[in-house]
């Protein structure tokens, strides 16, 4: 099985910062992209970021974008996300999964990211 672990989570003041991790174990399966997403009661779940395993290519959603990094270490099966500039309205669980998505392939925890002062 595939677990995907999403951690780095917590409360933070508004312009503060964050790092989320999300760890890829046991079987791993070729996706082209990791991505993390966010999701608030009654809300579909949201895009954020991705980034391509091979050559590494980004992409942001426009509520993120020039404040949020997605990094990663394909050693590691491990892809990351830095959060700056954090805002209210970013309070959400965040997740990460493959892109594209694997049906299946269940959903992590996410963990809950709090901004608020």
């Amino acid at each position: 099985q595939v677990h995907l672990a999403e951690s780095g989570g917590g409360l933070v003041q508004p312009g503060g910062s964050l790092k989320l991790s999300c760890i890829i174990s046991g079987r791993t399966f070729s996706t082209l992209a990791m991505a993390w997403f966010r999701q608030t009661p009654g809300k579909d779940r949201e895009f954020i970021a991705s980034i391509s395993w091979g050559v590494g290519s980004t992409y942001y959603a426009e509520s993120v974008r020039g404040r949020f990094t997605v990094s990663k270490d394909n050693a590691k099966n491990a892809v990351y996300l830095q959060m700056n500039a954090l805002k209210p309205e970013d309070t959400a669980v965040y997740y990460c999964n493959t892109q594209p998505l694997i049906p299946g392939l269940d959903w992590g925890q996410g963990t809950q990211v709090t901004v608020s002062s």
